[in-house]
């Protein structure tokens, strides 16, 4: 069994997209081991328990910059990948090590576009638009000692339109995200990745 841990910190639509690939048998032997986040009371955490789902909570306000130190007890020699689906704290420390090409984050731009400290949510959109980008959508990369600047697992693009709001924008690279976290997580999972450098090569 390939054993997943996600990382959360608000609604949870993209943990919910991995809990239906599982049920769905699109992600074949994988099961979520665990569901973690860094606020108290998000949605997520409520998707996770009506599923059977371990869930932590490490508050940020009390742990602020041993959260990763934390992830990493909980977590060490226990999974197989970390997916952070929708997680605002920076990882760090030796977790980044102890996981190397094992910890997945989407963001929602294509990156190196609109990314790095900062820049999250609808904060991203807005840039976007802001701009004046005829494509923005959505990257799954891995995580490494920066801020979205690990080795790009898969992109897919969506059409910026005139009248877009950030709003409007966000919805349509949301759906993409739903599709493109379950099919890295699979590509993963299935060991048809390999990471040369910057560059991932997909068998």
């Amino acid at each position: 069994m390939f054993k997943i841990a996600v990382l959360v910190s608000g609604g949870g639509t993209n943990l919910q997209c991995i809990i239906d690939a599982i049920n769905n048998g699109y992600l074949k032997n994988c099961s979520i081991e665990a569901v973690i986040s860094d606020r108290i009371g998000v949605y997520s955490l409520e998707r996770a328990v009506s599923n059977d789902i371990k869930v932590y909570v490490i508050d940020k306000k009390t742990h602020k910059g041993k959260i990763s130190d934390e992830i990493l007890k909980l977590l060490q020699d226990k999974v197989d990948l970390i997916v952070c689906a929708g997680w605002l704290s920076i990882l760090e420390g030796d977790l980044i090590p102890e996981f190397k090409n094992k910890i997945i984050n989407i963001h929602p731009s294509l990156i190196p576009a609109f990314c790095g400290e900062g820049m999250y949510g609808i904060k991203v959109h807005e840039s976007a638009i802001k701009y004046g980008v005829k494509v923005s959508g959505c990257t799954v990369h891995f995580v490494d000692n920066g801020t979205d600047t690990g080795p790009i697992i898969i992109q897919k693009t969506v059409p910026v339109y005139s009248e877009d709001t950030p709003d409007v924008l966000q919805k349509r690279i949301l759906e993409q995200e739903h599709m493109v976290l379950p099919e890295a997580i699979k590509l993963i999972s299935e060991e048809k990745i390999r990471v040369e450098g910057r560059k991932v090569i997909i068998k």
